[in-house]
């Protein structure tokens, strides 16, 4: 049997579930999870290969369109259009309590000018009755050609399963472009660098978290299996040292224990995890 391939973009407002999602298809973080704004900033790719089909998913930022006012904001609208751009096929992610009808409708206008099969996933439904989801479907149907519609709950496991065997239906004959056992597209590093992201987004607001950046010193696996990781917070300005770091390094503390606990969870060993901070 000839191998098959599929790539899809997962597409959404901010907070709809994306990062969730490509992380429970994948069976790993790959993604950060995070209620602040365009918290995946890189296009991260997750693998699920189902028997003979390799899927490919395209994890984007945010779509709310921001203006090209800063170069955070010019990366975040080029990755999202590259994930378009790569992509077979959409899955418009919508959050089932959250329904703004102009956003919604403005996103759909543009994205069906992309020419691609879009397929609406509703999230979050066990937040909202069935039954005030079906004049929304109407609605959309009337305006636009949709292939079809799908409710789960991203963050229980729900109908996620039922969402891969209808996605697979659209996968075509090709080589598969990952092996078997890879996941993603991103390496060690760089998941290890984006679970610190995101705690640090946990703990800290307003403008810090978007304007440091991670880069890891030191990987070493010890003989007793342990794992040492020196990881360096680069700050571009000199007063958010001593916010990072909290009063007597309570901040920095909590920061670096809850980091190492999801790293652990992923490397299933016990990590020894240091920070420093850098300003340049």
């Amino acid at each position: 049997m000839k191998n098959k391939i599929l790539k899809i973009a997962i597409v959404g407002k901010t907070n709809a579930g994306k990062s969730t999602l490509i992380n429970q298809i994948v069976g790993e973080k790959i993604s950060i999870q995070n209620k602040k704004v365009n918290t995946t900033k890189d296009l991260i790719l997750g693998v699920k290969n189902l028997k003979e089909t390799q899927l490919l998913f395209y994890d984007t930022p945010g779509s709310n369109f921001i203006k090209p006012i800063n170069n955070q904001s010019k990366i975040l609208k080029t990755n999202f259009w590259n994930g378009i751009n790569n992509s077979d096929l959409i899955l418009y992610l919508i959050d089932s309590n959250r329904i703004n009808f102009n956003f919604l409708n403005n996103q759909l206008d543009i994205l069906i000018d992309t020419n691609k099969k879009i397929i609406i996933v509703f999230n979050k439904i066990d937040l909202i009755s069935s039954k005030k989801l079906l004049p929304i479907i109407k609605d959309i149907e009337s305006k636009y050609k949709i292939e079809f519609f799908i409710s789960i709950s991203a963050k229980k496991n729900k109908g996620i399963n039922k969402l891969l065997e209808e996605i697979v239906k659209y996968s075509y004959k090709s080589e598969w472009i990952f092996k078997k056992d890879e996941i993603t597209n991103k390496n060690e590093e760089f998941i290890i660098n984006e679970l610190l992201r995101e705690t640090i987004l946990e703990y800290l607001h307003k403008e810090i978290p978007y304007n440091v950046n991670i880069e890891i010193a030191t990987f070493k696996i010890l003989k007793n299996k342990d794992i040492k990781i020196k990881q360096k917070i680069i700050i571009n300005e000199i007063r958010y040292k001593k916010i990072i770091l909290g009063k007597k390094g309570e901040m920095i503390k909590r920061i670096r224990e809850k980091c190492q606990k999801k790293i652990s969870q992923i490397f299933k060993s016990k990590i020894h995890l240091y920070l420093e901070i850098i300003h340049k």
